[in-house]
């Protein structure tokens, strides 16, 4: 038999649009003498579709978009389609209203739905909060052969694999006892660093555990704060990758199965990147996809000089062109000459333009203006903020008046500590790099000046990041001779705590033990906990790492711990 992956890159609530991606693949796969094509989990509306869920017209039009791709794929074609599935019984039996569902389509129609069993309620996950579980072994037949069917999570319930286990059910334990002779997957599993080697080992694992080959099928694409890389694979029961679609783009990768020897044939499988060039990736599709899918062909940033203006400006320029970017300059009286310098520099090497905005007389506006209710005090914080809010305001300016998007340049370090200003440099559509920590920002920096990041990028310099941005110390530049480690401990020092206190949830007296001063590690996560009310009204930002401050990020503000 021969089966395709068709890794597409849907947009959420968009039927029309999916209906006609998973129409055109299927006539693609049909010329390629394919028998079988796979979709990714929900490839009819996108994942994660959220409250659309909700509305019973949405999930009336999806019935009704099924019915149309069965009229147009090719007839001697086996589609799987992703979809939500009404759930007659949940009036009657008090369950969820819906299913996670695919559809089996050939020759004209419908001819079996399989749904998902297990549905994961953590990190950026409310399945439960739509769908009921399927009850029943997903077995299909196809060109003589039992093909097991499971959907996403379904895969993710192997106790030796993982040392324990999240369900009481294991599908594919359940689809082994039942002899199928391959394992499919419908998936639309998000990126986070390093990812895809777990999946891949846990894929090899299932597969040499259970002597039953693996075809796994991944959404791709950006979706709000959550990018999908694509990159199936299909697995052989060796355990051997048999064939990996691309990263992070959309592909059709052909697989052959000889059912006999249960053996996989690809003949592309594409390798697999090391940190940076996924991250890279991962970024780039994130702004190009949110901005596509958003309606904008345009961005505006505000250009400080320093690295995290510098790595966004690189970003939005390999996402939508420098054509389409404009860096806006704000100096203001503390704003040094080589911070404007760096920052013209930077717009060289990248191709965009630049718009210089002094704010030394809007200052000087608000200075009077507040003269009478600041009297008897002494300038500080709220001072220097404000310039931060002047230079927000004015990029919104920009942005509503020319229809561009505001990506603010806020790394995931100042976000976890509130160093950064509400209504000021938080201001924006979309969040390029808030899952970005700063000792990251500076090692991705570096790399897109290596060779590998130079061929990421397509440049033709040597150099994209200018050699001076890097090496200063880091300012916010608010007030004379400022430096960021004035107000926040060495950022490789700091960056280590915030990993410990986010993402491994580590005590106190934890990371003492590992080596940190305990006055220092108090006061970060005092930080922490007090820019709670910042981090629920920044903007979205693109998750790249496990624990994010995104959906999967749910805690409270006014609480004491």
């Amino acid at each position: 038999m021969k089966l395709a992956i068709a890794q597409l890159n849907p947009t959420i609530g968009d039927l029309s649009g999916n209906v006609q991606q998973i129409i055109e693949r299927s006539i693609e796969t049909a010329g390629q003498g394919a028998e079988l094509m796979l979709t990714p989990e929900l490839s009819l509306c996108g994942y994660p579709p959220r409250d659309l869920l909700l509305n019973p017209s949405f999930i009336e039009a999806m019935t009704a978009a099924l019915q149309e791709i069965a009229a147009k794929v090719p007839s001697h074609l086996m589609v799987l389609v992703g979809f939500a599935e009404p759930n007659p019984q949940a009036p009657e039996v008090g369950s969820k209203p819906l299913y996670n569902s695919m559809a089996c389509i050939k020759a004209g129609q419908v001819r079996q739905v399989i749904r998902k069993r297990l549905l994961p309620t953590y990190d950026v996950f409310d399945e439960d909060r739509y769908f009921a579980s399927g009850e029943q072994p997903g077995i299909l037949d196809c060109c003589g052969l039992k093909l097991g069917v499971t959907i996403c999570e379904d895969l993710w319930n192997d106790e030796q694999f993982w040392g324990h286990r999240s369900y009481t059910v294991n599908p594919i334990a359940e689809l082994v006892e039942r002899q199928v002779d391959l394992i499919v997957n419908l998936s639309a599993s998000p990126f986070v660093i390093g990812k895809q080697r777990v999946r891949e080992a846990m894929l090899t694992h299932s597969a040499q555990r259970h002597g039953c080959p693996i075809v796994y099928v991944n959404q791709l694409g950006g979706n709000d704060d959550l990018i999908f890389d694509g990159r199936s694979v299909a697995v052989d029961i060796q355990g051997s990758i048999a064939g990996r679609a691309q990263a992070f783009k959309t592909d059709l990768l052909c697989i052959k199965f000889d059912s006999e020897k249960k053996t996989l044939r690809s003949s592309i499988s594409h390798p697999l990147e090391g940190d940076h060039a996924e991250i890279w990736a991962a970024l780039v599709l994130g702004v190009q996809d949110y901005a596509r899918k958003c309606g904008f062909t345009q961005a505006v940033l505000g250009l400080s000089g320093g690295i995290d203006s510098a790595l966004v400006g690189a970003i939005a320029t390999a996402a939508l062109g420098p054509e389409n970017v404009l860096g806006v300059l704000m100096p203001s009286p503390y704003s040094s000459d080589h911070s404007i310098k760096d920052a013209q520099d930077l717009a060289v090497n990248l191709g965009f333009k630049t718009e210089v905005i002094p704010i030394a007389d809007l200052m000087g506006a608000y200075d009077q203006s507040l003269s009478c209710i600041f009297s008897d005090t002494e300038p500080g914080i709220a001072e220097e903020n404000i310039q931060a809010r002047i230079r927000g305001a004015i990029l919104m300016a920009i942005a509503n008046k020319f229809g561009r998007l505001l990506i603010s340049t806020g790394n995931k370090s100042e976000l976890a500590v509130g160093y950064c200003t509400l209504y000021g440099d938080m201001s924006g559509g979309l969040a390029a790099i808030s899952d970005v920590p700063k000792t990251r920002v500076y090692s991705l920096c570096r790399w897109l000046n290596s060779e590998a990041g130079q061929q990421a990028f397509n440049a033709q310099s040597s150099e994209i990041i200018p050699k001076n941005i890097l090496t200063k110390p880091p300012s916010a530049e608010l007030k004379p001779n400022q430096v960021d480690q004035d107000s926040l401990p060495p950022y490789d020092q700091l960056d280590d705590i915030l990993a410990r206190i986010v993402d491994q949830h580590q005590s106190q007296t934890q990371i003492v033990a590992a080596g940190h001063a305990a006055a220092i590690v108090q006061r970060v996560m005092q930080l922490v906990h007090r820019a709670e009310f910042k981090r629920r009204q920044a903007p979205p930002g693109l998750k790249i790492t496990d624990r994010a401050f995104g959906t999967g990020w749910r805690m409270p503000i006014a609480a004491k711990h």
